[in-house]
C-alpha cells in the first residue's frame, strides 16, 4: 500500500526522538498502521544538525512553508513550538488539506477553537495526544477510552520541572531558589523556567484536558494560574506532619453551574497515588462516574517519551485518513455541534479546603481570636498544628487545616486574621483536595 508522506518541522529533541524511533521500529509501526509512514522531508532553522540526524534519508530545507505547500506530503508534523509561525504553519497546512500532528500544548491552549474549526471544515484532523503528559496517552484515555463517563474531575502532575522541584525541597528541606538552581543544572529546568515555575506550561495542558472532558471551547485565558514560587520548605514539612503532601495540580471540575479549571500547588493526602509520584515524573488522575478514579502514570517529557504520542498520533491519522470525517474521533471528544456552553467558573466560586500557617504573638485569646473569625465565615476546622516556640522565643506557628469552604470565604477570613494585632505578616494559604 501506498506509504504516508509526512513533513516534518523541527527536528530537534522530539523531532529527533520521533526520526530515531520510527526509523527503529518501522515494521511493528506498520503492521500497525496498515502502511509503511515515511518522513520524506524535514524543516530546521540547523540545516547541517538535520542532515545529520537524516542522513540524507530525506529532503531537508530550512523552508517549513516548502513541507506545508508540498502536495506530496500528506501530514505535517509540527514541532517548534511558540504560538506565531506555528500558527501560520498549521492553519496553511489545514487550509492545503493535510492533516497535523503537533505536540504544541501553548498554541493549542490559545488558539485551540481556532484551529479545530478549521480543521473540520477543511475535513482533516489535528492530532495533539503529544502535547499532554508526553508519553502518557492521556488524551486517548479521555477523549475515547472514557467516552462512556460523565467526567466528574481530573487532576494531574503534568510539568516535571515542578514535581521535581518540590521532591526534591521535600526530601531534602532546601529552599526553593537552591532546589530550582540544581533543577537547571541537571537539565530539568529551563535557563528561563518561568513558564514552568509560575504554572503557565501546566495550565495549558490543563486547559485541554478540561476542553476534552467536557466538551467545552479551549479557554486558556479563563484558567486560573498560580505557581510554586512562592513555597517554603517549612510548609512542605508541615503539609507532612499532617499527612499530606504538595504538589502542583492542573484541575478541571464538573461543578453544576460551571467548570472550574485551575492550576495551583495543592495539600493531598500522603496516601493517595498522586501525592507518590516523584521526580520529573508525571500522573494524570481521573474520576468517572461509570469506572470511577483512573490513574495514567509516565514520563511527561523526553525525546522518545514523547515521541512514543507523536507516532501514536501519526498511525491514529494513517488509519483514519480514508475514513469519512463525519466518522472520525472528534478532536474534542464530543460531536461539533454538540460542545456545552458551561462557563468556566471564577475563583471566587471555587471550593476547597485550605492550609494556612499562622505567625503569631505566643499569649492567650490569640487562638480564639483565629477561631471566630474563620466560624464567623461559615469555615469549620479540620484539623490544627502548634509549634512549641522555643525558650525566649515571643512567636510561634499555627497550623490549621480547614473543611471545604468557598474561595470567597476563605480569602475574607485570612484578611480578617492578617489585621489581628497578634499576627506577624501575612497567613500563607494553600488550597487542599482529598481527590476521592
Amino acid at each position: 500500500m501506498k506509504p504516508i508522506n509526512v513533513g516534518l518541522i523541527g527536528i530537534g529533541t522530539v523531532g529527533g526522538g520521533t526520526w530515531t524511533v520510527l526509523k527503529r521500529n518501522a515494521e511493528e509501526i506498520t503492521r500497525r498502521a496498515g502502511r509503511p509512514i515515511c518522513i520524506t522531508a524535514v524543516a530546521d532553522k540547523n540545516v547541517e544538525l538535520a542532515r545529520q540526524i537524516t542522513g540524507g534519508a530525506a529532503r531537508v530545507t530550512d523552508d517549513a512553508f516548502a513541507l506545508v505547500n508540498d502536495p506530496e506530503i500528506d501530514i505535517i508534523v509540527e514541532l517548534i513550538g511558540g504560538y506565531g509561525v506555528a500558527k501560520e504553519l498549521v492553519m496553511q497546512a489545514i487550509a492545503s488539506g493535510k492533516h497535523v500532528v503537533t505536540a504544541n500544548k501553548a498554541l493549542l491552549a490559545v488558539h485551540g477553537t481556532e484551529i479545530f474549526t478549521a480543521a473540520q471544515q477543511q475535513g482533516v484532523m489535528v492530532a495533539f495526544e503529544a502535547a499532554v503528559a508526553g508519553g502518557i496517552p492521556i488524551i486517548k484515555a479521555l477523549r475515547e477510552g472514557l467516552t462512556a463517563n460523565r467526567i466528574e474531575w481530573a487532576a494531574g502532575i503534568i510539568n516535571g520541572t515542578t514535581n521535581f522541584i518540590l521532591s526534591e525541597m521535600r526530601d531534602k528541606g532546601l529552599p526553593f531558589a537552591d532546589v530550582l538552581a540544581e533543577a537547571q543544572r541537571l537539565g530539568y529546568a529551563e535557563a528561563d523556567p518561568t513558564f514552568d515555575i509560575e504554572g503557565v506550561d501546566a495550565a495549558h495542558k490543563a486547559t485541554l484536558i478540561a476542553s476534552i472532558a467536557y466538551g467545552i471551547p479551549v479557554q486558556f485565558d479563563k484558567a486560573y494560574v498560580e505557581g510554586i514560587t512562592q513555597l517554603e520548605a517549612s510548609d512542605i514539612k508541615y503539609a507532612e506532619q499532617l499527612g499530606y503532601r504538595i504538589k502542583l495540580l492542573g484541575i478541571a471540575k464538573r461543578r453544576d453551574n460551571g467548570v472550574e479549571l485551575r492550576v495551583h500547588p495543592t495539600l493531598i493526602p500522603a496516601k493517595r497515588l498522586l501525592a507518590n509520584v516523584e521526580g520529573a515524573m508525571n500522573a494524570v488522575m481521573v474520576k468517572g462516574d461509570a469506572v470511577g478514579i483512573t490513574l495514567y502514570y509516565g514520563k511527561g517529557a523526553g525525546a522518545e517519551p514523547t515521541a512514543s504520542a507523536v507516532i501514536a498520533d501519526l498511525v491514529d491519522v494513517t488509519r483514519l485518513a480514508t475514513a469519512d470525517a463525519a466518522h472520525r474521533v472528534p478532536h474534542l471528544a464530543f460531536q461539533p455541534d454538540a460542545m456545552s456552553n458551561l462557563p468556566i467558573l471564577p475563583m471566587s466560586e471555587i471550593e476547597t479546603g485550605n492550609y494556612l500557617r499562622l505567625r503569631v504573638e505566643d499569649k492567650a485569646g490569640v487562638l480564639a481570636d483565629i477561631t471566630r473569625i474563620l466560624a464567623d465565615q461559615g469555615i469549620s476546622i479540620d484539623a490544627m498544628l502548634q509549634r512549641e516556640p522555643e525558650e525566649g522565643e515571643g512567636e510561634t506557628d499555627i497550623i490549621i487545616l480547614t473543611h471545604v469552604c468557598k474561595e470567597s470565604a476563605a480569602l475574607a477570613a485570612v484578611a480578617s486574621i492578617e489585621a489581628l494585632a497578634a499576627q506577624k505578616g501575612k497567613v500563607k494559604r494553600i488550597r487542599l483536595e482529598e481527590l476521592q
